[in-house]
């Protein structure tokens, strides 16, 4: 079974699986430091540092829309070919960057656009032309490829990042210089992937008229809880997860110690690693609405575990949160694309648009909602609050959605024909 699964892979998908592990190694080799940087490398004060990582990380997510459309212009293999050239571009600049902080900025903002640009492109060509039982193995091995990238990029880059920057930024460019190269071996056999993407029926249909019928009358289904566009809960599950991602380091060092958060990180990411692949097919069996109650019953709960402040707890918070994001982030990818009939990238596209504005929106709220934690009652008070979201939210959506689905049906209704004579 596994040799036949190995076999259903081209090595096209090989190809963008290992460079997904490279991109991301790559860029977190960088942009987790890129705080220390421009606070103390370039001079650039607290505040100004929080609104330039919060600016790119709204490019980095948000653009994926403009990466989807220009990927409906010129195929999907173009636009990686652009992003990474734009990324190369990026971490090239970096290292005149190191004497003109203006330089650093503009360079970080191309890092992050490059990212906007390729990311939809690269899940839409991995998954052109598959099954869909084939979807979820495949784009839970592309989130381990990178999360993989993610645990080893921060530690290999330790030692240059303050000492030799320039070495660093220019092997990076050399990296991705390498990458983007190797993409322009890809085939172009995908790239219809980025113009339509309809249903294939896998019966031949009969010759001749087709039977005249009825149209059957339009029914509104009662909403459930996976009824609102799964923008909307990718948005949701974005903004609480953040709330984990910006403050654990701002809660857990002082409580535990560097090499504690380091560990933790790692430990998570390699979580991730595993768990996605593994789960991959038991997530895309669950109904949509068991994945959301699921999902963020774990986050809550993880957020609760935090907010001890014990390492233990925040450990088995860890775990919670990495089962919840793989959970979540996965189903909510699988359900979007099997409700639209957009171009792949479109639907990756709207996707990261939602992360982006999630992730956005945890960044604004959640600063000082912590300061307003430690000031009352201590910073574990802030982990509650995310937690009571995580279960309070969806119900607040799914309550939406019911509400506005009951006002369309009275809307389309039928109304009774009163025949004369009658009353």
């Amino acid at each position: 079974m596994g040799r036949r699964a190995v076999r259903r892979v081209s090595w096209a998908q090989l190809l963008l699986l290992g460079a997904s592990f490279l991109i991301t190694l790559g860029s977190f080799a960088v942009l987790p430091y890129m705080s220390v940087l421009l606070h103390e490398r370039w001079g650039f004060g607290l505040g100004v540092v929080g609104t330039v990582l919060a600016v790119a990380s709204l490019v980095q997510f948000s653009g994926g829309v403009a990466g989807a459309a220009l990927a409906r212009r010129i195929g999907l293999r173009a636009t990686m070919l652009v992003a990474l050239a734009v990324r190369t571009a990026g971490f090239a600049c970096f290292v005149p960057g190191l004497e003109r902080p203006v330089l650093a900025v503009t360079a970080l903002f191309l890092v992050s656009t490059g990212a906007a640009l390729y990311l939809p492109a690269n899940k839409a060509y991995l998954v052109a032309g598959c099954t869909e039982e084939r979807r979820p193995r495949l784009l839970a091995v592309s989130g381990s490829a990178f999360n993989a990238g993610m645990a080893l990029g921060p530690p290999a880059a330790a030692p240059f990042v303050l000492s030799s920057p320039a070495v660093l930024f220019g092997a990076v460019a050399v990296l991705f210089a390498v990458v983007g190269l190797a993409h322009a071996l890809l085939p172009p056999m995908a790239d219809e992937a980025a113009t339509a993407r309809e249903p294939v029926s896998e019966h031949p249909v009969a010759e001749g008229p087709e039977p005249r019928k009825e149209p059957e009358p339009r029914k509104e289904p009662e909403p459930r809880a996976g009824a609102l566009p799964p923008f909307a809960y990718t948005l949701l599950s974005v903004y609480v997860f953040m709330y984990f991602q910006h403050y654990i380091a701002l809660y857990a060092v002082p409580r535990t110690s560097a090499a504690f958060y380091g560990t933790l990180l790692m430990g998570y990411a390699l979580l991730l690693v595993a768990a996605q692949p593994l789960l991959a097919s038991w997530i895309a069996g669950l109904g949509y609405g068991r994945t959301l109650r699921l999902g963020f019953g774990a986050m809550g709960l993880g957020l609760a575990a935090v907010a001890t402040g014990e390492p233990l707890g925040i450990v088995a918070g860890a775990v919670l949160l990495g089962l919840a994001e793989t959970v979540l982030f996965l189903r909510n990818d699988l359900e979007a694309l099997a409700r639209s009939r957009a171009p792949s990238a479109t639907v990756f596209g709207r996707q990261r648009l939602a992360a982006g504005l999630g992730a956005f929106a945890a960044a604004l709220l959640g600063g000082p909602l912590y300061g307003l934690a430690e000031r009352t009652g201590g910073a574990g008070w802030f982990w509650i609050a995310a937690g009571v979201q995580s279960a309070v939210l969806p119900v607040v959506l799914w309550g939406a959605a019911r509400r506005i689905g009951r006002r369309r049906a009275a809307r389309t209704a039928p109304r009774p024909v009163r025949v004369p004579g009658e009353g």
